[in-house]
């Protein structure tokens, strides 16, 4: 069975939870980065998903430039095999072009996110 992980951080991320089991994920969410770096450790998953929040100046300027920046090169080191989806709300979409310069990201979806479309990048391989 594939695993993923959803690092929650806002109210706008939907959840998944049936779809996923429908699809024969098992999925584990997760509202703190950190709780979410632990069980990486433990388990590497297949798929992460995460929303974008841009930076906006305040303690992501600089060396990050979002809320993901940490959780991806986790993934990176950790679970280098795992396909990472990004969620983004449409007044983030000018900025995600600079996610996509540092992290291999799988695919991207601005909400509402289309099940569809979802499901087919959890199909590709």
């Amino acid at each position: 069975m594939k695993t993923l992980y959803s690092l929650i951080e806002s109210p706008f991320h939907p959840d998944l939870t049936a779809f996923y089991k429908a699809q024969g994920i098992a999925a584990e969410r997760f509202t703190t980065a950190r709780n979410l770096h632990r069980a990486i450790q433990k388990q590497k998953p297949d798929f992460f998903v995460g929303e974008f929040i841009y930076g906006w100046g305040n303690n992501y300027a600089g060396a990050n430039i979002s809320n993901l920046d940490v959780t991806l090169r986790t993934l990176q080191c950790q679970a280098p095999q795992a396909k990472m989806i990004v969620f983004i709300h449409p007044r983030e979409a000018d900025h995600i072009g600079k996610l996509l310069e540092l992290f291999p990201i799988h695919a991207v979806f601005t909400y509402p996110v289309n099940e569809q479309a979802l499901l087919a990048a959890l199909s590709e391989r």
